[in-house]
């Protein structure tokens, strides 16, 4: 004869799976430096952590559970051993997302945020190039106003000079949402972009 479990088995409910949220499967990377590097799902980060390449920084109050173990669920890790990451954010493919992170999903004209669209600040006509320091956010009544106006000719200049955005945009543009265990290790202007 066997015996029943004490307490049966079961998955979270429903009102758990809401609870943890969207970013329930991120989790943040960081450097050996404690830098952060990148944001990865849960289980890629129970793999580097199964094979000890990273350490829990910072977990959540529920478990992971296989058929034979349980483990705290990780929201931070961080690497054992010092990753060296390229720096080269002038190669980094440029979206929408990346632009709008960076700009802190502001429109650079006129300070609104919704209906965001990106634009030239030089017009492509006008031989503006499709670079970090030529792109904005914008609003879609802003870029419709501009058109395809020289910044001097339409009377709009952005609030901000555009530049290559920093590391930790990216960040951002993985997970908009930053959970509240992630602010701690990431720099002060990122968590005015949350």
């Amino acid at each position: 004869m066997t015996l029943p479990p004490p307490h049966p088995m079961r998955s979270a409910s429903p009102d758990e799976h809401r609870r943890r949220g969207r970013d329930g499967g991120r989790v943040l990377v960081l450097n050996a430096s404690y830098e952060p590097v990148n944001v990865c799902t849960v289980r890629r980060a129970v793999v580097l952590l199964l094979k000890a390449k990273a350490e829990v920084v910072e977990n959540a109050t529920w478990e992971l559970r296989s058929e034979r173990a349980t483990m705290s669920r990780p929201v931070v890790i961080r690497l054992v051993t010092y990753v060296v990451v390229p720096r080269d954010t002038h190669r980094r493919k440029i979206t929408r997302r990346a632009v709008f992170a960076r700009d802190n999903w502001t429109c650079q004209y006129c300070g609104s945020r919704s209906n965001l669209t990106v634009d030239h600040v030089i017009p492509r006509s006008k031989g503006g190039s499709s670079t970090w320091d030529n792109i904005v956010a914008s609003c879609a009544p802003c870029n419709r106003r501009k058109a395809d106006h020289l910044p001097d000719k339409a009377g709009m200049h952005p609030r901000r000079t555009p530049t290559m955005p920093q590391p930790h945009v990216f960040i951002h543009v993985a997970t908009p949402t930053i959970p509240a265990a992630w602010r701690h290790w990431l720099p002060a202007d990122a968590e005015a972009a949350a």
